[in-house]
């Protein structure tokens, strides 16, 4: 049973160099694989770049045709999908298990991966019109979505929270926020349920950021999503930023793919399931430092 908890724990990470974690070094393998270590554990890649890779899906030959993955992702969420302003680095948990998927199917950085920043209300027309090629950005798997295309996983359970001021103590749960000003981002399953379980005023923005931007001026008095996305923002700005009551929700993450494309689907699953090790030393890095405790969620 999956259970997410905060904790004041700060993590110091892996032990790990995170450049030498997470290399991608070409070799002859048709998978990935858990790091084994040098003699001192630092050298290994965390997994390798399968080559002669063949797998009887149209999202596969398009992209090998391209020579390139396009990937849809988040650039706002800090320890799951977050790119640098400045040197457009792109960082964070759904970011390296895409980078992760990616190897497995043979395609590396810089060439033969493309980032795309796409928001919530477009992902499904991005994955339909192919736009993109996958998805991998704190997506929520639900009948809605499941009816015009397909995922794999779940790789995440998370559930709904509320984020607040640090000082602001009149907000413990959902049930508080009546008359109150709640952010969520436009195409989010947290927001329609704000707006169909809970009553108060609900604004939309485009991004979790802005959402931010506008708790910290006083705009708004909350901010709903998923805690495992609020605790990046927390542990950004601890002093000014809290987690408010417990998760009233179930959110399972998923990497969105094109309808019936069930051999990637397969792969990728089983991907997953036969990778734990490498799930962890990912959750370990990006998500444990914020304070969430999960487990990893079996595929469906």
């Amino acid at each position: 049973m999956f259970s997410i908890k905060r904790t004041s724990r700060v993590a110091a990470g892996l032990g790990l160099g995170l450049t030498a974690l997470l290399a991608l070094t070409a070799c002859n393998s048709g998978s990935p694989t858990a790091p084994e270590g040098g003699d001192d554990g630092k050298d290994k890649a965390l997994w390798e770049v399968a080559e002669g890779v063949e797998l009887d899906s149209p999202t596969f030959e398009r992209a090998t045709e391209a020579g390139k993955l396009v990937i849809g992702v988040k650039a706002d969420q800090p320890g799951l999908g977050y790119e640098d302003a400045t040197t457009g680095d792109r960082s964070g948990f759904d970011i390296e298990i895409a980078r992760w998927i990616a190897a497995s199917l043979g395609f590396e950085e810089p060439d033969g991966i493309e980032f795309k920043t796409v928001p919530s209300a477009n992902r499904e027309q991005e994955i339909i019109n192919g736009g993109v090629d996958l998805y991998v950005g704190t997506y929520s798997m639900t009948d809605a979505r499941d009816e015009v295309i397909d995922f794999a996983g779940p790789y995440l359970i998370t559930g709904q929270g509320l984020l607040v001021r640090a000082d602001d103590d009149s907000i413990e749960g959902p049930d508080d926020l009546a008359d109150k000003v709640t952010c969520s981002v436009t195409g989010s399953t947290p927001l329609q349920r704000i707006k169909e379980e809970y009553k108060g005023e609900v604004t939309e923005r485009q991004t979790y950021s802005e959402c931010v931007e506008q708790l910290l001026a006083g705009q708004v008095d909350a901010i709903t999503t998923d805690e495992a996305i609020l605790a990046g923002y927390v542990a950004q700005d601890p002093d000014n930023l809290k987690l408010a009551g417990e998760p009233f929700s179930e959110e399972r993450y998923g990497v969105g793919l094109a309808d019936g494309d069930t051999a990637l689907q397969e792969h990728i699953n089983t991907l997953f399931t036969d990778g734990g090790d490498v799930w962890q030393a990912l959750f370990d890095e990006y998500l444990a430092p914020s304070g969430v405790v999960a487990e990893q969620p079996a595929v469906d």
